[in-house]
């Protein structure tokens, strides 16, 4: 059995608690390394966090400063060496399926050249992200290392609901970052695949604690049940509406815009309940794309929803922001989606979609004057891809 063979066995077979054990003993082993170290990326985006027993023993590290950091946002693994030490780092980002979720390191007894080493070392990396996923079910580790301060209840219950940060398929590359990340007021995004369709909903929740999550809890999880029991857009639309309205008799209700997108053409249909917007960059221009606003779920019975359409070209940048993002205005008066949204669109171009949401969101912080945020800030950007062996439809 080969070395990469033997320690993606032994993640498989490992107790979910004992990941970072058994990688860094089994690289001991297989590939002569001295250490290796597992850091998190907290909700926020802004630090990487040690995995260990008692979270936050050991001193955060900036994403945005610190070598670690570089790995995390960059396509390729860091790989630094220490002269005075006589050793080598390798920096190697953890992810699943495009959503990155951290980085390992990686210390190696020798200055040598680790470029033979490290195709095998980064789906290594994969890998311990795959089994990550998987021990989050049984243990709480990780998760208590994603934390750079303690959740609010309203917060622990939103995070719950996410299905990740990032989703990349040959179509299309997708992220998406939400604010403030520990104190949630009841702003969601989601998103599923299928071998036809990606389906991505923005949702905007009225109300803040506890209450506006049990209202997001139960309008997302509503859309999910009418999704996986093959109702179309509008009718995932008027099933959670009903379900609302059955729970609130019109006393709450939730903003949402539902986008399902065909990925053998880039046809997509689209609800828009609400206040949730969307912006699309081609051809080097950022305009916004205006639909027929519907009203919000769960305001009157039986509410009929349609569905419209349009369509995606490979190029493509599609933007959605919830009103905490358009609506937050500079000290001038002027709000953030009249010009500043676009503008930051075009400056931060060449960025990933897993980059371009939080870029987004430091850019309207900056906007903001420094004045708190009043209500979720929340951004998703997909890049649409196509398929090479289809071209665009005018």
């Amino acid at each position: 059995m080969d070395r990469f063979a033997v320690v993606e066995r032994a993640l498989r077979t490992a107790a979910p608690h004992a990941l970072v054990d058994v990688v860094t003993r089994t690289l001991r082993e297989q590939y002569g390394a001295l250490d290796a170290e597992l850091r998190m990326a907290d909700y926020g985006m802004r630090t990487l966090q040690v995995v260990e027993a008692v979270p936050l023993t050991s001193q955060p590290l900036p994403i945005d400063d610190s070598p670690q950091g570089r790995a995390f946002g960059a396509p390729e693994p860091l790989v630094l060496g220490d002269h005075a030490a006589g050793t080598t780092v390798a920096h190697l980002p953890v992810s699943v399926r495009g959503d990155r979720v951290g980085v390992l390191s990686v210390t190696f007894p020798r200055e040598d050249d680790l470029a033979g080493l490290l195709p095998e070392l980064r789906e290594l990396a994969e890998a311990l992200g795959h089994e990550i996923t998987v021990a989050e079910r049984d243990t709480d580790l990780y998760v208590r290392a994603r934390r750079a301060a303690r959740l609010t209840l309203a917060a622990e219950m939103q995070w719950q609901l996410l299905p990740g940060r990032a989703c990349r398929r040959r179509e299309f590359s997708l992220g998406a970052h939400l604010e403030p990340a520990y104190a949630i007021h009841g702003d969601n995004f989601d998103w599923s695949v299928s071998s036809d369709h990606v389906t991505v909903t923005v949702t905007n929740g009225m109300g803040e604690g506890i209450e506006a999550a049990l209202l997001t809890n139960l309008a997302v999880n509503a859309m999910r049940n009418a999704r996986r029991a093959g109702l179309d857009l509008a009718g995932q639309a008027a099933l959670t509406d009903q379900a609302l309205y059955a729970q609130y008799r019109g006393e709450a209700h939730v903003s949402m815009l539902l986008m399902r997108f065909a990925l053998a053409t880039g046809e997509v249909e689209v609800v828009e309940a609400g206040s949730p917007r969307a912006w699309l960059a081609r051809d080097g221009k950022v305009d916004t794309l205006d639909f027929d606003a519907q009203l919000p779920l769960g305001m009157f019975e039986d509410t009929p929803y349609t569905t419209e359409h349009f369509r995606v070209h490979p190029g493509d940048r599609l933007l959605v922001a919830s009103d905490g993002v358009y609506e937050t205005v500079s000290k001038a008066g002027e709000p953030y989606g009249d010009h500043a949204l676009a503008r930051s669109v075009t400056a931060n171009r060449l960025l990933p979609p897993s980059q371009l949401p939080r870029a987004v969101l430091r850019e309207l912080a900056e906007y903001r004057g420094g004045v708190p945020l009043e209500d979720d800030a929340l951004v998703v950007c997909m890049d649409w891809l196509g398929r090479p062996d289809r071209q665009p439809e005018h």
